[in-house]
């Protein structure tokens, strides 16, 4: 069973490294004109709202027709993708925080905080939860119709989907932010099952493409530890990575001297890993001076 939901549900939140809004923590222009940060907020603020109201074209429409976002895909494939997610969650809120704003002549950038939540379940009534929270940097251009974003760059992003007892389950995902093509690094699982429960996990390195290409997955129990740590090479093609943790919460009962196994909990937790040389888009920020 926990083979089947694996198959399905990676499969949907794979498609979620799209996300709607973005954040940087790094630097900025420091001199902006006050109407062009109205501007940039009214934009941010409407995308919100658009996101909310699952209005794709008028989302859409904050977009250069030339967009490409840090992972190199188009605009028609950015739309593809959250419209496959919105098909998948109805209910998705967004949430956005603006960190700062910065203007040189046509050209901005915009730091925010975005997160992502809702609620669901499965065909056998077990509570699920999707959060998200992505950090990135927007690339606007300003024309004759405003501020139009013209690429992204996510810098960091975390995606949970669990379901029920994982739901309460403190779990880490350690992976490096950043790294250099044909470089070996290693992820690290962390987590502590319930009691009397049968734990298993895996870990799998997939690409930042579309369409997704999944790579095989191989659970296995989790140690005494409960630590489980796998070694990766990041790919020399100029893609980002994601690293996919996959857990499964079983426990035993005997009925009738016969050993049943229930399904109680299962979920993913994913992290982005950027290779260095594969984010495109975007525009030289050569005349930025860190704060």
């Amino acid at each position: 069973m926990i083979l089947e939901y694996n198959s399905s549900m990676k499969k949907i939140i794979l498609t979620l490294f799209i996300s709607l809004f973005f954040v940087q923590h790094a630097n900025a222009w420091t001199l902006f004109d006050n109407s062009d940060e109205t501007a940039l907020r009214r934009v941010i603020k409407s995308q919100v709202k658009y996101a909310n109201n699952t209005n794709l074209k008028k989302l859409i429409s904050t977009y250069d027709k030339d967009y490409v976002n840090g992972d190199g895909l188009t605009l028609d494939v950015y739309s593809k993708l959250v419209q496959d997610i919105w098909n998948t969650y109805k209910d998705i809120e967004y949430d956005i925080i603006v960190k700062n704003i910065a203007v040189k002549d046509d050209k901005a950038i915009v730091e925010v905080v975005e997160k992502s939540h809702a609620d669901v379940i499965t065909s056998h009534v077990i509570p699920g939860k999707l959060d998200s929270v992505s950090n990135s940097i927007y690339y606007f251009h300003k024309t004759d119709n405003g501020w139009k974003v013209v690429s992204d760059r996510v810098v960091d992003e975390t995606t949970s989907l669990l379901y029920g007892d994982a739901l309460d389950l403190d779990i880490k995902l350690i992976v490096p932010e950043n790294i250099e093509p044909d470089t070996e690094y290693s992820a690290i699982l962390e987590f502590t099952p319930p009691e009397n429960t049968i734990a298993i996990a895996s870990l799998a390195s997939d690409r930042v493409e579309y369409p997704q290409k999944q790579t095989q997955e191989v659970f296995r129990a989790l140690p005494e530890d409960n630590i489980l740590e796998r070694l990766f090479t990041s790919n020399t093609d100029n893609f980002n990575e994601y690293i996919v943790a996959s857990i499964g919460l079983t426990k035993t009962a005997v009925d009738d001297l016969n050993i049943k196994l229930s399904l109680t909990g299962f979920g993913y937790l994913i992290k982005r890993v950027n290779v260095a040389g594969a984010n495109k888009g975007g525009f030289e920020l050569s005349d930025v001076k860190a704060e």
